[in-house]
């Protein structure tokens, strides 16, 4: 385990493509330092918005090790070492941790659909093949299963590893009654962009962002502004964000966010099927959110 501070603005980064839809390794290099440089504390290596389904295990292994390599010690880099299949996400989470990554992020098992009881034991059973610090991930949007609060509460006091949650549940009384059950030193992120400053408000830590590839500085302002008691400043930046943060959702994440990328000349590449690219209209919503955030 480390002793580092955990960061409070992390980019589950998208993963950079060449032409040819292979991994573009030198892509993400740049790109990982330029989130760096923008404000960012932390990146998510292989996560949803980084097409991990898409990914085979030697590309995952190869770009946490390449992320790593170009980041050093200036930010958190995280694997995505979760799957729908244990022995898998075990296999997998065992050799990211011999790159040198700062921890993994487990996503909560899909398409499986698992009962608590076997939610609580697939993270367990995970956690338990590294010495890093482990935030589990909630998107039950995506998985079709909810980690629920008595659940993550189970996990943070049985698994010393397990310190942390990614939530994207998108429901603020599930994400008040997970800050009742875990313990204050245990680190809930907001998983949704826009949920983040309502998330703040009731004592989450930080964010796990898409937007934050192309309005990182933003983000960060709401997010200090905040815990500095300028609600004010804080509630204006969420304001200005919003119309960015829905055009990265318009359609399937990491499409948008990709297309943005791409409008600004930063890696990106295209998506690898069953994604497509974005279509003209939604190309053109797009670039006129980040204009009207100031950002293209």
């Amino acid at each position: 385990m480390t002793n580092r501070k955990m960061p409070r603005l992390v980019t589950a980064m998208i993963t950079p493509f060449k032409n040819d839809l292979s991994v573009d390794y030198e892509g993400a290099q740049k790109l990982a330092l330029q989130l760096i440089e923008d404000g960012n504390e932390g990146i998510v290596v292989s996560g949803t918005t980084g097409e991990s389904p898409n990914l085979t295990m030697q590309e995952k292994l190869d770009l946490y090790k390449a992320v790593k390599e170009a980041v050093g010690p200036e930010a958190w880099v995280i694997a995505g070492t979760g799957s729908n299949c244990t022995r898998d996400s075990v296999s997998l989470t065992e050799e990211a941790s011999k790159l040198g990554v700062d921890g993994v992020m487990l996503v909560a098992p899909y398409y499986n659909k698992p009962s608590q009881e076997g939610l609580y034991q697939h993270f367990k059973t995970v956690a338990s093949a590294t010495d890093l610090p482990v935030i589990v991930y909630n998107v039950p949007g995506r998985t079709s299963a909810n980690i629920l609060p008595d659940t993550v509460a189970r996990l943070a006091a049985d698994v010393p590893n397990i310190i942390a949650i990614k939530e994207a549940c998108g429901n603020m009384d599930q994400v008040t009654a997970l800050k009742n059950a875990v313990p204050e030193n245990f680190f809930v992120y907001s998983g949704d962009d826009s949920m983040t400053l309502p998330m703040l408000a009731v004592g989450c830590y930080g964010i796990i962002s898409v937007v934050a590839h192309i309005a990182a500085a933003d983000m960060r302002r709401m997010i200090e502004a905040y815990l500095m008691g300028d609600v004010q400043l804080a509630s204006q930046l969420h304001l200005k964000l919003f119309p960015l943060i829905k055009a990265m959702f318009l359609t399937t994440n990491p499409v948008p966010v990709k297309k943005a990328l791409e409008l600004l000349g930063r890696p990106s590449g295209k998506v690898r099927l069953p994604l497509v690219e974005a279509t003209v209209a939604e190309t053109q919503a797009i670039a006129e959110a980040m204009k009207k955030a100031g950002v293209l």
